[in-house]
């Protein structure tokens, strides 16, 4: 017998996967590998097709193999890959990115969104010479250092292991769109916290018409930056992200899922008198392969893409047909679950008293052909006609969820 996918994963690969939330866990329905896609669908080893929702966990909002950005990666390997002196592109995609991005008088690049918010959090800390740092939400795993940090989304830990006491207790870990626990932080540590990092809750994502405003004023009041991490919304609820969708700037921010439609980039971007650290050595920040050539012609094509043909209108316009059509289905099939936030990353939500209804919902999708992950996903290639069928799909997976 074949040694399965699975079994070589974990024999040669802590945890099955390099990336924690890719390795499967809802087998046998879930795929052990994915070996190709295309547009809106994927395929596994066993030729198996599925309607495409996980989108490696979000960064290809374009679709698979989308060809402005394949076209654009062909023509650059043409021309080589990395170099000793920035290529044109850097300066090139940093100029196009901080015309689209409010707030961003500067940009650098980096392959990840976590070590990107570290880059951050580095510059808050030496720009105001402070010490803590409140964090909300998941800022990945680089960063999840404060007792009872989320170590990975939707997991926490009361002491991550690894991280000393001492580094730990500079780190504080809040609740979203909670004001009260934030004024009680400033209290505890007067003029000791250098920044707030805040990842939107997807579930509860309209606070943010409330929440950031409040976050902007706590910060400005306190001497303290405010850094977003638009690594999910960024170039998703709008080109700008969050900044954009409420209006309200923050000092720095942070965006890489989006940036290049599945190829690894990340931005660090803001305020130029807080980059000027960088400028003059007071920061060091840096990275062999931040600036490679492929990823920054994939970040050019994608960007581009995104200014002239409205992908986020279309994305906002399909996943709210897809999503209403989901929780109608858990309506009229009683599943005991609830679709939450903003349609374009949304949370589907189990009740209270069924916990494991998420898991089961995945499962029943991924036997009828649609792989849905923890935030579910609609890109730009997913037309009016995958959304029918997918709700037709779904509709036979709830029917079965019955049975």
């Amino acid at each position: 017998m074949t040694e399965s996918w699975k079994t070589r994963l974990h024999a040669s690969i802590p945890w099955g996967s390099s990336t924690n939330s890719k390795a499967s866990r809802l087998l046998p329905e879930e795929p052990e590998v994915i070996v190709r896609g295309d547009g809106c669908r994927v395929w596994d080893d066993k030729g198996r097709e599925f309607i495409d929702y996980k989108v490696a966990l979000g960064p290809v909002t374009l679709g698979h193999r989308f060809g402005a950005v394949d076209d654009a990666i062909r023509r650059q390997l043409e021309d080589g890959i990395s170099f000793g002196e920035p290529h044109p592109l850097e300066a090139e995609v940093a100029e196009l990115f901080c015309s689209l991005v409010p707030g961003a008088e500067q940009a650098r690049f980096l392959k990840t969104g976590g070590e990107a918010n570290a880059a951050a959090i580095r510059l808050a800390r030496a720009f105001t010479g402070r010490d803590h740092i409140v964090q909300i939400g998941y800022n990945g795993w680089l960063n999840s250092l404060a007792l009872g940090a989320m170590t990975r989304p939707g997991h926490r830990a009361d002491h991550p292991s690894g991280v000393p006491l001492a580094l730990a207790e500079l780190h504080h870990q809040l609740p979203w769109n909670d004001l009260d626990a934030l004024e009680e932080v400033f209290g505890a540590y007067p003029g000791q916290i250098a920044a707030i990092v805040v990842a939107a809750d997807y579930a509860g994502m309209a606070d943010g018409a409330t929440f950031y405003p409040a976050l902007r004023q706590l910060a400005d009041r306190e001497g303290a930056l405010l850094i977003y991490d638009e690594i999910v919304t960024g170039f998703r609820i709008a080109i700008g992200g969050v900044s954009e969708y409420f209006g309200v700037v923050p000092d720095l921010a942070v965006f890489a899922k989006g940036l290049a439609n599945g190829m690894p980039l990340s931005v660090y971007t803001g305020r130029k008198d807080v980059l000027d650290l960088i400028d003059r050595g007071e920061v060091v920040v840096t990275s062999t392969l931040a600036g490679d050539a492929l990823s920054l012609a994939a970040a050019k094509a994608t960007m581009t893409t995104y200014r002239e043909r409205g992908v986020t209108d279309h994305m906002w316009r399909t996943s709210t047909t897809l999503w209403d059509g989901v929780a109608q289905l858990f309506r009229e099939f009683d599943v005991p679950l609830t679709v939450q936030g903003f349609a374009p990353c949304p949370a589907i939500v189990p009740h209270p008293d069924s916990p494991g209804a998420f898991d089961d919902f995945v499962r029943a999708g991924y036997r009828n052909g649609v792989a849905i992950g923890g935030i579910p996903y609609v890109t730009f290639s997913h037309g009016d006609a995958d959304i029918a069928e997918t709700l037709d799909r779904l509709r036979t997976a709830c029917e079965q969820l019955q049975d």
